[in-house]
This record gives structure tokens, sequence and C-alpha cells, in this order.
């Protein structure tokens, strides 16, 4: 009688809390959400951001403010939502960052896994591979070549210790076998700049900052770095396709909550969100950044994260790199 007892207690709580998820599901949101976006204003995952903010929050018919908490490569940003009420009124957005962090820093005050509950994947983009205009290179294997050739005093510019196009170069310089030398600053336009001064002699550059240098003369773009060619250079070929097989860099954004938000609002979420990327307007936005629009199931987002984690922890790993 009293295992009966406890069974049927077990079970009533199990559907109280079901009603009562339920019930919050529906009445989310009733108040203002503030959304914490790990950069400064005007970058890639700023932009994504905005571009699904704005329609939430009409959809919603609630507030939705962004919060640009920029520094440590998304740390800052990621330690302040991990900290946050589970109650689906802080969200985060991150970037490619979220995977690599963990192996880069060796003190974070959260889990990039345990610490949130994914809601779904936001945009990707490629990269793209590129010299100065001038340069004898044309060719990735022509590149490799050169890189081989001049045994490490090759120069590339990244945007900093750690960010996805240093790490890139270092896939890229494992898969190909060869070595450089490695010159960080403090911003992709700024590496874009130095490229352009011909102070270095490669660099992995966003699409925005390589397609007007390359159509005003100013570098050479030789691949797009991502896993099929980019919509805005349907000429240029992947470096997958240039001879390095199962090379892929991209950089991507998605939207997480803290661990512990209650399912429903999860669902919720994820529902407005998939439903705002595929809407034209949104596409045409993340367009003009040089960025393609990506939902995903939570259950998806959740596993793609635990993916680029284990591949840029080996990488993080084969090449030594530290954050500073």
């Amino acid at each position: 009688m009293l295992y009966l007892r406890q069974c049927r207690t077990a079970c009533f709580l199990v559907m109280c809390a079901s009603i009562a998820g339920a019930s919050f599901g529906q009445s989310y949101p009733n108040k203002s959400i503030r959304l914490i976006v790990a950069s400064a204003p005007g970058g890639n995952i700023d932009l994504v951001a905005r571009a699904v903010v704005e329609k939430l929050s009409v959809d919603f018919g609630q507030p939705v403010v962004v919060d640009n908490r920029a520094g440590a490569s998304g740390s800052i940003a990621s330690e302040l939502a991990a900290k946050s009420k589970p109650d689906g009124y802080t969200l985060l957005v991150v970037a490619t960052s979220h995977s690599t962090n963990l192996h880069l820093h060796s003190k974070l005050s959260y889990d990039s896994i345990k610490d949130f509950a994914p809601i779904s994947q936001l945009g990707a983009a490629s990269f793209a591979l590129a010299v100065h205009a001038s340069s004898e290179v044309k060719t990735i294997s022509q590149f490799v070549a050169l890189a081989k050739a001049t045994k490490g005093q090759l120069t590339y510019a990244t945007a900093g210790i750690g960010q996805a196009n240093h790490l890139g170069m270092e896939l890229l310089k494992t898969r190909a076998e060869f070595d450089a030398l490695h010159v960080p600053y403090t911003s992709m336009g700024v590496a874009a700049t130095a490229l352009m001064g011909r102070q270095v002699d490669v660099a992995i550059l966003s699409l925005p900052a390589a397609i007007p240098a390359a159509n005003a003369g100013r570098l050479r773009i030789l691949a797009v770095t991502g896993g099929k060619r980019a919509a805005q250079l349907p000429d240029v070929p992947t470096v997958a396709e240039s001879g390095i097989p199962g090379y892929e860099l991209t950089g991507w954004q998605g939207l997480l909550a803290p661990a512990g938000t209650p399912q429903a609002v999860i669902t919720k979420l994820n529902q407005e969100t998939v439903r705002i990327l595929n809407r034209p307007d949104a596409i045409a936005h993340l367009a003009a950044g040089g960025l393609e629009p990506v939902s995903s199931t939570p259950q998806e987002f959740a596993t793609f994260i635990q993916t680029e984690i284990a591949k840029w922890g080996k990488v993080i790993k084969q090449s030594g790199v530290k954050a500073e």
C-alpha cells in the first residue's frame, strides 16, 4: 500500500509539473525579454540578433531588449546569461567562440553545455581565404606550395588569438601540412587593412571584409571556407574543392537560454525563431552581412554545439593555441 501511495504521489507531481509547464508556456511572455549578445554592436553576432529581435518583439507583443556584452571572446556574456534566472526572460546569442572558449581558457565560470538550453542555430557564414591582389598566388595549391617553399616564413593576419579565422588557419596548416607565422590584430577590419597594405601575406577574412576589397582590386580571394560555395561568390571554389578534402570553417550564431528554462518556453521560442528566419525580409537582412539563416530544433543545435566543441578542441590541442 505504501508503495502504491508513493507511486500515486510521484505521478501526481509529474502531472502537476507538466500542467504548470504548459500553462507557463501559454502565458509566456508577459513582460520584456533581455537578449544578451556576446559582441559589440555592428558585428555579425549583433546583426543576427537584431534581425530576429525586432520581429520577435512584434510577434510576442513584448519588448525584446538587446544587451551587448562584448569581451573575452563572448565569455563575459555567457557567464552573465548562465547565472540568470531560467524563466525565459533572459536569452543569449552566441557564436563560434562558444565552442572554443572552454579549450582556450583554463578557468571558465560556466559550463558551455550544462549551463545552457539550446533553442536554435540562427545563422552561418563562410570566410574567404585571400591574398593581396599583386600576389603571384592564384589558387590554393599555389598558396600551399609557396607556404611549404618559404618554410614557415609566410605570415597570416587574424582578428586575434583563438578567433575563428585564427583557428581556421591552424586547421588549414594541419590539413595541408605547412607552417606560417601568426600575426594577430584587434579585429577583422584591421586584419583586412594589414593584408591590403601588404604587411602580411594572407588572411582568412569575413566575406563583408573581403568582397568589397576584392571588387576594388585590392585583394584576391582564393577560396571560401564553408562546406559549399558562397551565394555571393558562386564562381569561387571552396577550400575542400581546391584540394584540401574535409576542410570546413563556418562562423555561426545561435540562441541559448539558461539551463532549466521550461521546455514549453524553449519550444515556443524555437517555433517563433524558425518562423522568423524563414521570412524573406530576415533572409535579405542577413544576406546583406554575408550571412545565411540557419534554423534548427533545440536537439539539433545541441548536437551541433557538441560537434563543434570536439572539432575545435582537437585543432587547439594539436596547434598548442592558448588565449592570452
